[in-house]
């Protein structure tokens, strides 16, 4: 098919919002072009990166159909709302700069989409072979059944109690409008707020396994326990803003920290104190081994990047908690700086 040919109205709008990530949206890209489905548009909206990606946009004008956009920083709800003003399909389908798309990627949605009217949908994420040792440890932290992140895509997980992540979701965009996008108050959780206020509205939101994307994520354990420890401060404002969605399983990291903490002061009665957590890291080390294959450096490094996936998550929940129930700080005391502007 022609990018020319892309006049009628498309089926998926690709939003990408990017910040100095120039070489990773190359990588997008270039994975958007080798889709066997064809009927979509991407829009690339630069948030007044300092080193933008407008030459590379450029480069793929005659692949694929796309504009660019450049706005001020104001974040990536921000610029994904900026994206969606311009989209023209049936559905705007978000996908982070540092995401990888297989080459049935929208074949697959687009399957799904003709079995099941859904206003909201999402994909699971796995690690490209050629990811880095670091990238695959923290891919593995994020989606092993044995830690939090692999809760809500295993085996018996409910599909319909699925809320779409923003690297990898998918929403009918008059009902994105009917909800007014994503809360550009928020840098944190803003995917899950948009979820539930979907899903506040009557409308359904749904996993579709066959929608899964290789995901890069943070590149560096204290970027990622950065992140992971917002998303746990994020789980507490969510509750505020949203009653009744925080769940036993949410407290679940912030027990993890507590059980740490006993264990290494215990540790100065008894060594056996560490014995669990020694059981734990090896169970998690053995997973690992066996499921990239067999390499002591990802397994390794996974053993790291779960505990620091529970402690972050963890730690970052216990902070917000405090500071909002025990304390009864206001937001912008109660959260760390940049946290929501």
């Amino acid at each position: 098919m022609s990018v020319h040919s892309a006049s009628k109205v498309p089926l998926f709008s690709i939003i990408i919002p990017v910040y100095n990530r120039p070489e990773e949206v190359d990588e997008l890209l270039a994975s958007l072009c080798q889709q066997s489905f064809r009927s979509f548009e991407v829009i690339v909206v630069e948030d007044g990166s300092e080193k933008d990606c407008r030459q590379v946009v450029q480069l793929y004008k005659e692949q694929l159909p796309i504009q660019y956009v450049y706005k001020q920083n104001s974040g990536p709800s921000a610029s994904r709302n900026r994206g969606a003003q311009d989209a023209r399909g049936q559905y705007v389908l978000f996908l982070d700069s540092d995401c990888l798309v297989p080459e049935h990627y929208l074949q697959n949605i687009a399957a799904f989409l003709q079995k099941q009217k859904v206003a909201c949908f999402g994909g699971p994420d796995t690690a490209h072979p050629a990811f880095t040792p670091i990238q695959k440890a923290i891919n593995y932290a994020m989606t092993s059944r044995l830690t939090t992140g692999g809760i809500r895509g295993g085996k018996n997980f409910n599909p319909n109690k699925f809320l779409p992540r923003s690297f990898n979701m998918g929403v009918r965009r008059e009902v994105f409008k009917e909800v007014q996008g994503f809360a550009e108050d928020m840098r944190f959780g803003e995917d899950i707020d948009l979820s539930l206020r979907i899903k506040a509205r009557g409308y359904r939101c749904l996993l579709i396994p066959e929608a899964w994307v290789y995901h890069k994520r943070r590149t560096k354990l204290w970027q990622f326990f950065k992140q992971i420890y917002n998303s746990g401060m994020a789980r507490v404002y969510l509750s505020e803003r949203h009653p009744g969605t925080l769940k036993l399983i949410h407290l679940l990291p912030s027990c993890f920290v507590l059980f740490v903490v006993a264990s290494l002061l215990l540790a100065f009665v008894s060594p056996l104190a560490l014995l669990p957590l020694f059981l734990w890291a090896l169970v998690i080390f053995i997973d690992a081994l066996i499921g990239y294959d067999y390499s002591l450096q990802v397994a390794l490094l996974s053993v790291v990047a779960a505990f620091l996936q529970l402690t972050a998550y963890g730690s970052g929940f216990l902070h917000a908690w405090i500071s909002r129930k025990l304390l009864r700080l206001p937001k912008r005391h109660a959260f760390v700086r940049r946290f929501y502007e």
